[in-house]
């Protein structure tokens, strides 16, 4: 389940930098992040920390909410 979640909060962070024609290294500058760890997490291959998402978030101009809001309930 860990990494289908991953790979969602990646998908949803690619979709959202594209929406805003944004390259990965654009992003990674943007939040002062390096464009391979943008990559990893796009793919979810890199578990994304907590202040990283709210650093991509912010670049991305939305709230962090809005990238992990995957449709995911605890049944």
């Amino acid at each position: 389940m860990s990494d289908h979640l991953l790979v969602a909060i990646g998908g949803k962070i690619k979709e959202r930098r594209l929406n805003k024609n944004l390259s990965q290294e654009a992003l990674a500058s943007r939040a002062e992040l390096d464009r391979t760890y943008i990559s990893g997490v796009e793919r979810g291959k890199r578990n994304v920390s907590l202040l990283n998402l709210f650093k991509i978030a912010q670049a991305l101009e939305v709230k962090a909410a809005e990238l992990i809001d995957i449709g995911v309930t605890n049944d």
